[in-house]
């Protein structure tokens, strides 16, 4: 197997991953199940009055959290193979521990799935990473607005709700939470909800489709303006989650930075036509068709801009492994982080690998040097985590990255998948270890 034997490692406690940089990555990879509809998915299921199966679930520890959850309040969990099976029917409790929920951004879907089955709920404020502000002010405005009681109080998000009643939402910016938080509200509010400046990311999509499969109505997800009948039956419902769109571009750009020849399977190309755009600018080869898409790249790119925005535009979540890529591109590139003002903190790491960044204001100037060096770097969140592995695969010599849980939270088997294609990338101890 390829990238089998390239390290030989002794383990201790705790991990880190060791990359040898420089090989080329070849071959076919399978993309895993979308965290990010998953997570909003699987709270919905306990709506329904009777189980549901849940297919292509990731298997990361968000997910794991999530179910941790799920079974403290009380429901039947079963997880194996990526298929989840979840009984609501014993759900009993309505407040998640802190414990818990601090692990997690998604953990606050819960507070309108707990509210819409027993009338309030008390979640933990949701922790994550540490990516700047996340303000859910526009969760508690669309809550208050179907005529619930919303506040933070304690460091938990309270909410109650006698009757909740369809009505007009008008978010102030199309914030993906706040969304997902307004659909689960509404499906369990009485008369017609609609949902106007909604988020329209795949997994805004996916979850009115799962909804949709419990019995609700719910029509518009994938534009400005979402649309629920609410106070239907839901039901369990057997559900395939679709593939993650954030995976499918980090594996993307992976590939073009080593300059490699890799077919990326059980994707969908429609979710990655602003990243395909970028690199297609750049000077990589991507081609497409149903469910796969094909990278082959020379290793020479050129410098280009890119501007973080809502779906359809440039997604946040990939700023920063581009942004790794820039690292080595001929020119200079802008790169303007216009959702999350702290995704800029990897590029210390970067520079010391020998990146020439600096940042004013919301953007980063990246001028591209002629290669990146080994250094010992850090995940600072889960997706400058994808970063620094782009960045170890062009480097030259061996990399050592320390906090790999950010990565696992939303990474399915990445070590493995990047062996498969070539790369010799190896979890390790984080106390010690011996190179070949």
């Amino acid at each position: 197997m390829k990238g089998a034997g390239c390290c030989r490692v002794s383990y201790d406690m705790g991990e880190k991953l060791v990359i040898r940089g420089g090989r080329r990555l070849e071959g076919e990879v399978m993309v895993s199940g979308g965290k990010n509809a998953a997570l909003a998915v699987v709270p919905a299921a306990l709506l329904a009055d009777s189980p549901s199966v849940i297919e292509n679930l990731p298997d990361i520890n968000d997910i794991h959290v999530l179910l941790e959850m799920m079974r403290w309040l009380g429901a039947e969990v079963s997880f194996q193979d990526n298929v989840l099976r979840v009984d609501p029917r014993p759900v009993n409790k309505c407040n998640p521990p802190y414990e818990l929920t601090s692990r997690m951004r998604a953990s606050y879907y819960l507070a309108p799935v707990l509210m819409g089955v027993f009338g309030h709920a008390q979640v933990p404020l949701p922790g994550g990473c540490d990516i700047g502000a996340r303000p859910i002010d526009q969760t508690l405005k669309a809550m208050r607005t179907l005529g619930a009681r919303a506040d933070t109080l304690g460091g938990n998000l309270e909410v109650s709700a006698e009757e909740l009643i369809g009505n007009d939402i008008f978010l102030d910016m199309p914030s993906v939470g706040a969304t997902v938080n307004s659909m689960l509200t509404a499906v369990s509010a009485s008369g017609t909800t609609c949902i106007h400046n909604a988020a329209k990311e795949p997994h805004i999509v996916d979850l009115a489709n799962f909804l949709s499969a419990m019995g609700a109505w719910v029509k518009g997800a994938g534009t400005d303006v979402i649309r629920v009948r609410g106070g239907r039956h839901l039901h369990g419902a057997n559900y395939t989650i679709i593939p993650d769109q954030i995976e499918t571009g980090t594996l993307m750009i992976a590939a073009a930075a080593t300059a490699g020849d890799v077919v990326i399977t059980g994707a969908i190309p429609a979710h990655m036509e602003a990243l395909s755009a970028k690199l297609l600018e750049m000077g990589v080869r991507v081609e497409s068709e149903d469910d796969w898409i094909h990278v082959r790249s020379n290793g020479v790119f050129r410098a280009v801009n890119v501007k973080t925005q809502g779906y359809p535009g440039y997604p946040t979540d990939l700023q920063q492994p581009l942004s790794a890529l820039l690292t080595v591109a001929r020119g200079t590139s802008i790169v303007t982080e216009t959702i999350f003002e702290n995704r800029f903190r990897f590029l210390d790491e970067l520079r010391k690998m020998g990146a020439n960044v600096r940042v004013i204001e919301s953007s980063a100037i990246i001028s591209g040097v002629d290669n990146l060096v080994s250094a010992r770097v850090n995940a600072t969140d889960l997706r400058a985590g994808a970063a620094m592995v782009i960045a170890a695969l062009m480097a030259e010599g061996e990399t050592e990255i320390g906090g790999v849980e950010y990565i696992l939270r939303g990474y399915e088997r990445f070590d493995e998948k990047l062996r498969a294609l070539g790369a010799c990338v190896e979890r390790v101890s984080s106390r010690s270890y011996a190179p070949v």
